[in-house]
This record gives C-alpha cells, sequence and structure tokens, in this order.
C-alpha cells in the first residue's frame, strides 16, 4: 500500500517485468511440448535415459502445452501456475534420478511464479512481501 509520501510504483516496468519473467519460461515450456509433439530421435532417446517409454511423449508433451496454455491466459494463469509447478516438479525429479542437472526446470518453475506474482495484482494482495 503506497503512502501519500512515497513515490508512485512504475506500472510500465512492472508490467513490462511481468511479461518479460512469464514469458521466458512459457517459450521454453512451448519449446519443449513442441519438440516432443514433433519426436525427433533425440526426444526418444531422452525419454528412453529417463526411464520412460516412447509411448509417452505425446500425451506428456501435450500435457506440457495444455498446462502452459492455461498459464499465458489471465483468468486460468493461477491454475496454470499450479498445474506448471507440478509438471516442473516431475521434471526435476526425474532429473535427480538420473543424475542429470535439475536447475533448468527449478529455474523455470520459480520464473513461472515470479512473472505471475508481477502481473496479478490480487496474488501479489495475497502473498505480500513486505507491509
Amino acid at each position: 500500500m503506497e503512502t501519500p509520501t512515497s513515490p508512485p510504483a512504475a506500472p510500465k516496468l512492472l508490467a513490462w517485468t511481468s511479461y518479460v519473467l512469464s514469458a521466458l519460461p512459457a517459450l521454453v515450456l512451448v519449446m519443449s511440448a513442441v519438440m516432443k509433439l514433433a519426436k525427433p530421435p533425440s526426444v526418444v532417446q531422452g525419454f528412453a535415459h529417463f526411464g520412460y517409454p516412447e509411448g509417452l511423449v505425446t500425451g506428456i508433451g501435450i500435457a506440457e502445452l495444455a498446462c502452459t496454455a492455461l498459464y499465458l491466459i489471465p483468468r486460468t494463469a493461477v491454475l496454470g501456475a499450479i498445474l506448471l509447478t507440478g509438471y516442473l516438479g516431475g521434471a526435476t525429479a526425474t532429473c535427480l534420478r538420473v543424475g542429470e542437472s535439475w536447475a533448468m526446470a527449478v529455474a523455470c518453475g520459480v520464473l513461472v511464479w515470479a512473472g505471475l506474482f508481477l502481473r496479478d495484482r490480487r496474488l501479489r494482495e495475497l502473498l505480500p512481501l513486505r507491509r
């Protein structure tokens, strides 16, 4: 909450920052989903490395794309962020299980929530960083 003597928040800067922070993980997730749907040999080999059968590639790609779409639609953004948190949690667990780097999945999850926090006033009111 602003006091009469505090300078007004920079709404344009806040908006642009929220768009960039939301777009970065969305682009990564859409690209990942499209690769899963295209099923190049590298994706199929990656799934085999992670211990998942080839038959799951398309379904996981569709789920990833659907969750990302929900995240990008303002009315369903919170639901999309919750679903992406679960999806990225599964990706993190899979990477940990096979000894791969999990940093990208965690960074994506952090950016999903940071972007949503900045673009959704209701979320900022629900989770205030300071009073």
